[in-house]
């Protein structure tokens, strides 16, 4: 994602609703057609590696904000079936079916706001749960829907989110923009989910993104 940041601003000036519309009507740069084009890369086999570690080819593996597929399509080609995935632009399932094929077949999917999908998923649906820029766009409104992915999380959860530039207040929750209409809302992933009773196992800082690893406390 292109980073074309303006400053930080309060983190309720956008309305969620309004968030949840930019991306389900979403075309060109960062819509479903876009990812699908970019194809799997360095993420998705950081991810593959850490997916691997933890839990076993046949787990249940759920990402949100799944678009196109194109991390859990780098999945389904290393021998993992169990695949679901979660986005609020329903573009992204014509767009899977055209670039994975065999991931559209072979995977679970559902066009919804993560907000409303997570809420229906039983406790520990999912040996592991990971986002992919997806967690930095939920407006803080939603912030409960974090607590319903730890609950749905039994063994390993993953976040890859833009963490804010160095000099970003990430004592709460504040907000930049992308090309001044796509909010990002920067959390500090570790605290937010060791808040909700996980340890986190692993962190790569990168030049865009912060990946961190988490593993319930109970383990």
């Amino acid at each position: 994602m292109r980073r074309d940041y303006a400053a930080p601003a309060a983190s309720g000036d956008v309305d969620p609703h309004h968030v949840r519309r930019q991306w389900a009507e979403r075309s060109g740069e960062y819509s479903p057609a876009y990812y699908a084009y970019r194809g799997p890369d360095g993420t998705s086999e950081s991810l593959r590696e850490t997916v691997e570690r933890y839990v076993a080819p046949e787990a249940p593996v759920l990402e949100v904000g799944c678009s196109a597929g194109r991390h859990l399509a780098h999945l389904h080609r290393h021998g993992f079936e169990d695949l679901t995935g979660v986005d609020v632009n329903a573009d992204a399932l014509e767009v899977m079916a055209e670039a994975y094929p065999a991931l559209a077949e072979a995977g679970t999917f559902r066009v919804a706001a993560i907000e409303d999908a997570a809420a229906g998923f039983a406790d520990d649906r999912f040996a592991a749960t990971y986002s992919v820029e997806t967690l930095q766009h939920l407006h803080p409104d939603a912030d409960g829907t974090l607590a319903e992915l730890a609950r749905v999380t039994e063994s390993l959860l993953v976040t890859v989110e833009n963490e804010g530039d160095a000099g970003t207040d990430r004592s709460g929750t504040s907000v930049t923009y992308v090309d001044d209409d796509l909010p990002l809302y920067h959390r500090n992933w570790a605290e937010v989910f060791t808040d909700l009773g996980f340890v986190q196992v692993d962190v790569s800082v990168g030049e865009r993104d912060t990946m961190r690893t988490f593993r319930p406390a109970r383990d």
